[in-house]
């Protein structure tokens, strides 16, 4: 009898429990879009589970959960990489930031930080210096040698091979030289800019401290 019993309140339980687990898994209706008009049901066919959609509770009309449109994987993709493209351009405001903050500590006054730019445009005006005397020297050595070629040509003989691979070598060296000097130009220009920004910076971080 006891053995009945108890057999009776363990299945008692069970039963209890499993109708908790029925009320806890709670019935959901799913609304999305279609042809640009809501709709909304108790299942979701076949065409809208990739779709965009809000999950509500059936008893409350609560919304549950909210969930993104299930992307291709080329939508993925370009997805991943406007995050990454973001991310990099987050980084470097942050860089650029510290570098405003570390600028704003490391000069006194502004006189130091003209002068700080004074030093780098001494160091660019003396690079392209460096640069104009050796592209002109390539210059005329390839000229040189260019002449010496054409020479040998005018006179019916074959340029010599070593002669040959020395032009390709000077218009290389040359080409190289002129990409150095263009960088140069283009970092001098930017320096008037550079230097002008940084002094708005400077005052707009040191306002609030000197107030």
């Amino acid at each position: 009898m006891k053995m009945h019993v108890l057999l009776a309140a363990v299945a008692l339980c069970a039963l209890s429990a499993t109708a908790s687990a029925q009320n806890t898994a709670e019935k959901k209706l799913y609304c999305w879009d279609e042809g640009g008009r809501k709709v909304c049901g108790d299942a979701l066919p076949a065409n809208a589970v990739d779709a965009a959609r809000t999950e509500l509770s059936a008893r409350s009309g609560r919304p549950l959960a909210r969930m993104g449109e299930q992307l291709t994987p080329e939508e993925r993709a370009a997805a991943d990489e406007a995050e990454r493209q973001a991310s990099i351009a987050a980084n470097a405001e942050a860089a650029r930031q510290r570098r405003e903050r570390a600028m704003a500590e490391s000069y006194e006054t502004e006189e130091d930080l003209r002068a700080a730019f004074d030093d780098r445009i001494v160091l660019v005006e003396e690079g392209l210096k460096t640069s104009r005397l050796g592209v002109s020297n390539l210059r005329q050595s390839l000229v040189s040698l260019l002449r010496q070629a054409n020479d040998l040509e005018l006179q019916g003989q074959p340029v010599r091979k070593a002669l040959a691979d020395n032009i390709q070598a000077q218009h290389r060296d040359l080409l190289r030289q002129q990409a150095i000097m263009r960088q140069q130009l283009e970092e001098r220009a930017s320096l008037d800019a550079d230097l002008q920004y940084a002094v708005e910076r400077y005052h707009a971080l040191k306002r609030p401290k000197q107030g």
